[in-house]
């Protein structure tokens, strides 16, 4: 399994495909397996390079400060490690985080920033409820974790893709029990995410930007999209009725030809 040693620590990561290379970064407590309905289908298109985040799956997994300047450093880092001076860049929820933060301090680096179902944190976000916070906070702390998982999955997807998809549902459930990290990390990343802000710094950025949310996102509310695509200059806001955070699981096939032609330039 490949690992590179950036920044002190173990980074787990993947590379699919050829062309133009295109960087997917993922969400709290989420890593490369959460792309399955991307990779195969993207890297017929693009070079993927796909990783696990400093506190997740098979990377190391530090109990110390971690802060989304640090993961978007590790980001950086590791495309340098494997010889890539500019990509695409996608990042879900903290990882849109993480992709922000990468398009402010290295924006040499970034070819197009796709930010999906993510905010720009701060007094200005529009946050979760606090029982939506509860039931993720116990699907890590919970005796019976898979029906505390399973307890989850309205937050993720909507009951229509619930009820006629149970089979990629059942694939996600299987692949996140397979991969859930120790809750000491997932609260390092939480924690990360807390003290993440970016308005006052957005409107600066000049890369082609795409804003893409679930209308139902009840835990990145679908607000923040439309709050972020008002400060990015020139930003295209993609909104898909009914679909909740897991946006690019359930509508998979539309999200992945958006991309395709968001990052090529032919919706630009």
């Amino acid at each position: 399994m490949p690992r590179a040693r950036i920044n002190g620590i173990e980074l787990y990561y993947e590379v699919h495909g050829a062309g133009e290379p295109l960087l997917l970064i993922a969400g709290l407590g989420f890593g490369v397996w959460s792309w399955f309905r991307q990779i195969p289908d993207l890297s017929q298109h693009f070079r993927i390079v796909a990783f696990d985040n400093r506190g997740a799956g098979l990377s190391e997994k530090p109990d110390c400060e971690y802060t989304i300047g640090m993961m978007a450093e590790d980001a950086v880092e590791l495309l340098r490690a494997l010889g890539v001076a500019r990509a695409h860049v996608l990042g879900h929820s903290m990882g849109g985080y993480i992709a922000q933060e990468v398009a402010l301090r290295h924006p040499d680096v970034v070819s197009t920033l796709i930010l999906v179902s993510t905010s720009f944190g701060g007094k200005n976000a529009v946050l979760m409820s606090p029982e939506t916070a509860m039931q993720m906070r116990s699907e890590l702390e919970a005796e019976d974790r898979e029906a505390a998982l399973r307890r989850g999955l309205p937050l993720r997807f909507s009951n229509r893709f619930l009820a006629e998809h149970p089979e990629i549902v059942e694939e996600f459930l299987a692949r996140r029990k397979a991969h859930l990290p120790p809750a000491y990390a997932w609260q390092r990343q939480f924690a990360a995410c807390l003290t993440f802000e970016t308005e006052s710094r957005l409107s600066s950025l000049t890369v082609p930007t795409l804003i893409v949310t679930g209308s139902d996102d009840p835990i990145v509310p679908s607000e923040n999209s439309l709050r972020l695509a008002r400060v990015i200059p020139n930003a295209r806001l993609v909104l898909f009725p009914e679909a909740r955070h897991l946006v690019f699981i359930e509508r998979a096939e539309e999200f992945n030809r958006l991309v395709i032609e968001f990052a090529k330039g032919g919706e630009r």
